[in-house]
């Protein structure tokens, strides 16, 4: 049954995080050696800052490799979106973040919410960057050539309005928007983009919130991303009678399970509007995970369980959830609502395994094998003149240390903030969030960051929560670590810096907005010299961990085709469908197994047209057996797969598998009426099977709600659909 929602006291809520830090540090290690901050060391190697476990996983997780695998699976499968096509990865896919440039922008702008860098769309090119363009790159208070409030955030989903799910099927039912205020190129609809950049997976797991505005919570509450800010929220537990109680949990050093499930119910991100992870849930459990995807043999996570086609796994969604978790999570029939719809006990509890099992793959995203971190465990062979050089810099006169400290060179972490506490005062006697800075990127008033509010109202600073006064947070972003910076342009919540040196131009001028009143003391003008830059940015290249570039294990995936952007014509129109939605334009990105592969083209070279085709949804291509011959010299890695020219799924392909005999191919019943879906099974050489009919439709007319075998199935001829009916609303 549904709980009723109240705000939490700001109070409890203070209290809550603050004695979840302290959990967090005792499990994190305990103290550290002395230091700049938090009693970290200034620089240290990646390897010497424990992971951050929730202490409470065991309550849950019951075999952590299954909920590592059961997480990568979640996290790459572009079933979970709406469409079908758009999974977590499609924003993460490359070193942990997103480098498309088409179709990227967001207007962001609340005052007057238009595009004025380019519409939407449209492709983004190294001469727009930066967004705020200088006369003289060295003085912010130069002649402005260029400005816009427009953010290069992370293309989404198609505007429409969620309807329910078909079992066995990977779009989900939903009704299309015929226009939309803000993305859409000649009255047509494309897709929408974030607000905001997308920051990396990599090395997440050390953060005490997620998000650029910190609203992921330390402390997990199985469903939303708020933690203890939302005391509804519910997960259901088998109790010793065997019936289901509805009970509230708080898991510490969990923010990446918080962060995890908020983009799929997201309208813009993955869903259509209305729909949340207990949905998902219900459409994953009857598909086979990854089943359109690619998946190497060699993947160092997956590879075990590819499925013989060579797309997806063999095991189910069910089979991964029973292993990885407790059973008193999921052993259950018992319906609960969640949003007014009714759900068996494993898939109410969905967003519970979605964010733990993300969570713990992502934990094991730790990039602590760069050059940087082999120099500081001792190698002196490790960088170049110029970038030990450019070390020299970050920690001397760029001060760079102030913020990016400590092993995982942010002061946003569990370890800062369990040994100082949530908040600071900065050197003007203000207080802070802890690894949140206002630093001039750009105005306050464009974005209000950790300055912002919770769904509840409730400020998401905790020095504002906490009832500081005047508090430095409005505007404040969360401080990012930097390894393989070099790969994850463009820079900043807004996506604003183009290249690594912007960045450093912009931190040797002082920042962009001084005017700001809540700008970080921390930031100085720092005049440093072209010698100096040039070192540095050497510097910053030498954090990219080489597992992460070649996308070996840890890092390596299954195969994803992400949109970029949407079909045009010669003249510049959006082409559509015979449904008269936009038709996307795609990009494989290739899987690799352990060994790795080539890395994609770097921002903004990766982007569309020429387009790509997605495999088809039902019945993808058989997946070409590689040739047994030696690889060349310079060759691909061992266990890398190559990417393939999509093909049209050959007559009798049954779902990216080889080709069998099949007669009857199920149609999509849904929304029909008996009769109408006894005429559509004819033509497909199927028959009706049994029919479950409501018990108080009254006089309203009867349409297929479910069946079963799913759309697309191919079953021998006159095999029998069973269907289940209700009354049309």
């Amino acid at each position: 049954m549904t709980v009723g929602r109240r705000v939490a006291p700001r109070a409890l809520v203070v209290l809550a995080i603050a004695l979840g830090g302290l959990l967090t540090w005792v499990i994190a290690g305990g103290s550290g050696p002395a230091g700049a901050h938090g009693g970290a060391p200034r620089l240290a190697p990646l390897d010497t800052m424990p992971v951050p476990i929730p202490p409470q996983e065991s309550q849950f997780i019951r075999d952590k490799r299954v909920a590592v695998k059961l997480g990568k699976a979640l996290f790459w499968d572009m079933q979970a979106g709406s469409d079908g096509r758009t999974a977590c990865a499609s924003c993460h896919f490359n070193a942990g973040a997103d480098n498309r440039s088409r179709n990227q922008i967001n207007p962001r702008d609340p005052s007057v919410a238009a595009f004025s860098l380019k519409g939407p769309n449209a492709d983004l090119t190294a001469a727009e960057f930066p967004f705020h363009k200088l006369a003289n790159p060295n003085d912010r208070d130069s002649t402005v050539v260029s400005d816009t409030s427009n953010v290069a955030g992370s293309q989404g989903v198609l505007p429409s309005i969620f309807d329910g799910i078909t079992l066995g099927e990977p779009v989900d039912d939903q009704t299309f928007a015929d226009t939309d205020r803000l993305f859409e190129v000649g009255g047509q609809p494309v897709r929408r983009s974030t607000g905001r950049n997308s920051p990396s997976v990599i090395n997440a797991v050390f953060n005490f919130r997620n998000f650029w505005d910190g609203r992921a919570q330390n402390d997990f509450n199985g469903v939303n991303p708020f933690g203890s800010r939302d005391p509804s929220a519910r997960v259901g537990r088998v109790n010793a009678s065997g019936g289901v109680d509805e009970v509230p949990v708080s898991i510490t050093n969990a923010s990446l399970a918080s962060q995890a499930v908020g983009p799929p119910g997201n309208d813009v991100e993955m869903s259509a509007r209305g729909r949340n992870l207990s949905d998902i849930g219900h459409k994953l459990l009857s598909l086979r995970p990854l089943r359109t995807q690619i998946v190497s043999p060699s993947d160092s996570v997956l590879g075990a369980d590819v499925d013989d086609t060579g797309r997806g796994l063999r095991r189910s969604y069910g089979d991964l959830v029973r292993a990885a978790f407790r059973p008193e999570w999921w052993d259950s029939d018992e319906a609960h609502e969640r949003d007014s719809r009714a759900f068996p006990l494993m898939e109410f509890n969905f967003p519970l395994f979605w964010g733990l099992a993300i969570q713990a793959y992502e934990s094991t995203l730790v990039s602590d094998q760069t050059p940087v971190d082999r120099f500081l465990r001792g190698d002196t062979t490790a960088l170049s003149s110029a970038a030990a050089r450019g070390l020299s810099v970050f920690d001397g006169d760029g001060d760079c240390t102030e913020c990016h400290d400590g092993p995982a060179l942010t002061s946003a972490t569990v370890l800062e903030v369990a040994d100082d506490g949530l908040t600071e005062l900065d050197k003007a006697g203000r207080a802070r969030d802890i690894g949140f800075l206002n630093i001039g990127v750009r105005p306050t008033g464009d974005d209000p960051g950790v300055g912002g509010l919770d769904p509840f109202g409730n400020p998401l600073s905790g020095a504002r929560l906490g009832g500081a006064l005047n508090p430095a947070v409005d505007g404040a972003f969360k401080v990012p670590g930097l390894r393989n910076v070099e790969l994850t342009a463009p820079y900043f919540h807004n996506g604003g810096q183009g290249t690594l040196r912007q960045l450093v131009d912009f931190y040797s001028r002082g920042g962009d907005f001084a005017a700001n009143p809540e700008l970080s003391p921390d930031l100085d003008v720092l005049d440093l010299t072209e010698a100096q830059k040039n070192d540095l940015v050497e510097f910053l290249e030498a954090l990219t961990d080489p597992r992460v570039r070649s996308q070996s294990a840890p890092f390596d995936h299954p195969e994803l085709f992400v949109p970029v952007g949407e079909q045009t014509d010669a003249a510049g129109a959006i082409v559509t469908n015979a449904a008269g939605q936009a038709v996307d334009c795609f990009r494989q990105v290739p899987a690799t197994g352990a060994g790795g592969g080539a890395p994609p083209a770097p921002f903004p070279a990766f982007t569309g047209p020429p387009c790509q085709a997605a495999p088809d949804l039902h019945n993808p291509p058989p997946v070409p057996k590689p040739a047994l011959a030696a690889t060349p010299a310079g060759g691909a890695p061992a266990g890398a797969v190559p990417a393939v020219p999509v093909v049209p799924a050959a007559p009798g392909g049954v779902a990216g598998s080889v080709q069998r005999p099949a007669r009857c191919v199920v149609p999509r019943l849904r929304g029909r009426t008996v009769a109408q879906a006894r005429r559509l099974l004819a033509r497909a050489r199927c028959r009706l099977g049994h029919v479950t009919r409501p018990r108080r439709a009254g006089r309203r007319r009867l349409v297929v709600a479910g069946q079963e075998p799913a759309a697309g199935s191919r079953r021998v001829t006159d095999a029998r659909v069973r269907v289940r009916l209700r009354a049309r609303r």
